[in-house]
C-alpha cells in the first residue's frame, strides 16, 4: 500500500479503478515560500473530484487520490517531461505557470532539474506503483479493466484552449487507449442525456495516464473525462455546490456504468 502522506488507494472489487491524479491540493510549508501568493492557494486543482466521485465505491471501484498539488509534481505528465499537446501552451510535470499563464513560483525560486528529479522520487513514482500494482490486480482477478481518469478544470481558460470548454471532455487518445465497444457505450450514454453537452477527443484527449497505460488488446481500457467546473462548483470561490454536484454525479455514474455494461457484452 502507498504512504497515505503520498496517496490512498482504497482497493475494490470491480474491475474498475477510478483515478484522481489532481484532486490533491497540499503544498510543503517550504515549497509554498517559494510560490507567489497566488499559487499557494493551489488555484488549478481539481477540486473535490474524490468527493464527485464518492459514489464510485458504490460500483465497487478502487479509487487512488494523491495528497499534493499538481505545482509540486503533476502526476498526469511523463517523467521526462515530453509535451502532451505540441504548440499548444500547456503545463509540465514541475508546472512554473498557472492555467492563467501567470508564475508559480517568485523570480529566481523555479526547481532546478535535480530538485524536479527528487519531487518525481518522492511523490511521482509512488503513486504510478500503485496505480500499475492496482490495475495488474484487478486484471488478474477480472481479465479486464476500466482505468477511469477523472479531472475538472474551469470552463474558460484562455492560455490554455479558446472560448468555453463543453461541459463534459472524453478523451481516449483518439481511439487508442479504449476498446471500440467500450467508446461506443459511452458515447450513447452522452447522447441519451441533454444535461450537459459533450465532446469526445476534442480540446483533451487524455493525458500521461490515460496514453500510457491504457491497452485495449491486452486487457486495460483508460477513459479520461475532464468536467467544467461550473457544472458541480463556483469557479471563482472553489466552493462545492451541493444540488449542482448531485446532478453532475449522476451524469459521470451513468456515463461509467455504461462503460462497465460493455464488459457484460463481451
Amino acid at each position: 500500500m502507498p504512504g497515505m502522506d503520498i496517496c490512498t488507494l482504497h482497493r475494490g472489487t470491480a474491475p474498475l479503478l477510478v483515478s484522481l491524479p489532481h484532486d490533491g491540493s497540499r503544498i510543503p510549508d517550504d515549497l509554498a515560500a517559494r510560490m507567489t501568493p497566488e499559487a499557494r492557494r493551489a488555484p488549478d486543482t481539481d477540486w473535490h473530484v474524490s468527493r464527485l466521485y464518492a459514489f464510485a465505491r458504490e460500483l465497487g471501484a478502487s479509487i487512488l487520490v494523491p495528497a499534493h498539488s499538481r505545482y509540486v509534481v503533476d502526476l498526469n505528465r511523463p517523467p521526462d517531461d515530453v509535451s502532451l499537446y505540441p504548440g499548444q501552451n500547456t503545463t509540465g510535470l514541475r508546472p512554473i505557470v498557472r492555467f492563467s499563464g501567470d508564475p508559480v513560483y517568485l523570480p529566481g525560486q523555479e526547481p532546478t532539474p535535480d530538485e524536479v528529479a527528487s519531487r518525481v522520487d518522492t511523490y511521482w513514482r509512488p503513486y504510478h506503483d500503485a496505480l500499475r500494482g492496482e490495475l495488474d490486480r484487478l486484471r488478474a482477478q477480472h481479465g479486464r479493466v476500466l482505468l477511469w481518469e477523472g479531472h475538472s478544470i474551469r470552463g474558460e481558460c484562455p492560455f490554455l484552449f479558446d472560448g468555453r470548454l463543453p461541459d463534459l471532455n472524453i478523451g481516449t487518445a483518439a481511439g487508442t487507449s479504449c476498446a471500440a465497444a467500450r467508446q461506443a457505450r459511452i458515447e450513447a450514454a452522452l447522447s441519451a442525456q441533454q444535461a450537459y453537452d459533450w465532446v469526445v477527443n476534442g480540446r483533451f484527449k487524455g493525458g500521461y495516464i490515460t496514453r500510457h497505460y491504457g491497452d485495449p488488446a491486452n486487457g486495460i481500457d483508460a477513459v479520461q473525462l475532464e468536467i467544467s467546473q461550473r457544472i458541480y462548483m463556483d469557479e471563482d470561490s472553489f466552493a462545492y455546490d451541493d444540488a449542482l454536484a448531485a446532478s453532475a454525479a449522476r451524469a459521470i455514474r451513468a456515463l461509467i456504468e455504461a462503460a462497465l455494461r460493455a464488459d457484460a457484452d463481451a
